[in-house]
């Protein structure tokens, strides 16, 4: 049976309320008391429950952090990052995997209200608006890499049009004309981003938009088998390859694998959010870097502000924007034309490098 706070209370013959100031350390008790319950209290191996503790003060110092799922490394890192900065100020995390499943996101959310948390940052999958807004009246919420179209919740992204922008104007620089983009569901502000700069970089370079290279589908390393055989099955498959779909990069490092293409004397290959592996892969993957722990930092950051607000309203709602940067790494090789129409590989393979980040 576990002890109570009425256990230690009687085992340190003091009042339920003495001990219950002494062990949350809210004053009215001499430095001596406190100290002595704290012993007792240890003794006896007293635990405090959180929830009614909860209940007495309005505050569950719990906040959640809801992602679709830890095979995107960027949101590993945003989870290391929210848990140790929460961790500092005395909060605990809750991390929950969505699935990128609007139901599964629904359910969650209804959960995070049961635990009372005093604060979220979400994912969100867009699907779900009308209520994240109506939690929203009572509990702090920031988005985090998605905006919710149906929300005016503060939101913190990364700056995917102009990462994509800077990723495919890097391969057309180094010859590429037939750029294949493996990129998002475009019902998700990430896949929509990423397409429009990888447009405005094809625009800008006199290069028509050919869709039958351009491939989106879910998260998931699946939809980068399935859209990388579907590009390199092309009468006219494509020189390089930018997977601006963070989790399908597995998939399509799969298909690479199972064909025995090389990158990138075969095939140039960039993709979207960095992994440790990727710099030690061989060759090392060229990334554009959305900066998932600045991404984090900073959410961490609006949520606090939000907590420490008396009102929790959306006064002064803001969308802040991270920059993205190009890392150039050994995945990209550069190409010359034969003069036949097609492409040849050149004997110099680009440098490793990375550019500075952008500016929003």
């Amino acid at each position: 049976m576990s002890v109570t706070l009425k256990d230690v209370a009687q085992a340190a013959r003091v009042s339920v309320s003495t001990a219950s100031r002494a062990l949350t350390g809210t004053g009215l008790t001499s430095e001596r008391t406190q100290q002595r319950l704290v012993r007792i209290a240890r003794e006896l191996g007293y635990r405090p429950n959180p929830i009614a503790r909860g209940l007495k003060t309005g505050q569950s110092r719990l906040v959640a952090l809801l992602v679709h799922n830890l095979t995107n490394a960027s949101f590993q890192v945003m989870a290391e990052v929210v848990q140790a900065r929460l961790k500092a100020l005395g909060y605990q995390m809750l991390l929950c995997i969505g699935g990128d499943d609007p139901q599964q996101e629904s359910d969650t959310l209804t959960t995070l209200v049961d635990h009372r948390i005093d604060g979220l940052i979400v994912v969100p999958t867009g699907k779900n608006g009308a209520q994240l807004k109506a939690l929203s009246k009572d509990v702090p919420i920031v988005c985090l890499v998605r905006r919710d179209d149906a929300t005016d919740l503060e939101t913190v992204l990364a700056d995917d049009p102009q990462g994509a922008y800077l990723g495919t104007r890097h391969l057309i620089e180094l010859g590429h004309k037939r750029i294949g983009l493996i990129v998002g569901r475009q019902d998700t502000t990430s896949g929509r981003e990423r397409l429009s700069g990888y447009v405005r970089a094809l625009r800008e370079a006199g290069i028509a938009r050919d869709d039958t290279l351009i491939h989106a589908g879910h998260f998931v390393p699946e939809t980068g088998a399935t859209c990388a055989r579907k590009l390199l099955d092309l009468p006219r498959p494509p020189s390089a390859i930018f997977v601006a779909n963070h989790e399908a990069t597995l998939g399509v490092l799969r298909v690479t694998a199972e064909r025995n293409i090389a990158i990138p004397d075969d095939l140039s290959l960039l993709c979207y959010e960095d992994m440790p592996w990727f710099e030690w892969h061989r060759p090392a993957i060229s990334i554009v870097d959305n900066g998932a722990r600045d991404l984090a930092n900073l959410a961490v950051d609006r949520l606090l502000q939000r907590m420490d607000a008396k009102g929790n309203g959306n006064d002064g709602v803001r969308e802040y924007r991270v920059g993205a940067r190009l890392v150039q790494r050994d995945s990209c090789r550069r190409i010359e034309s034969t003069g036949t129409g097609k492409s040849r590989p050149s004997a110099s393979k680009s440098k490793s490098s990375a550019t500075k980040p952008a500016k929003v």
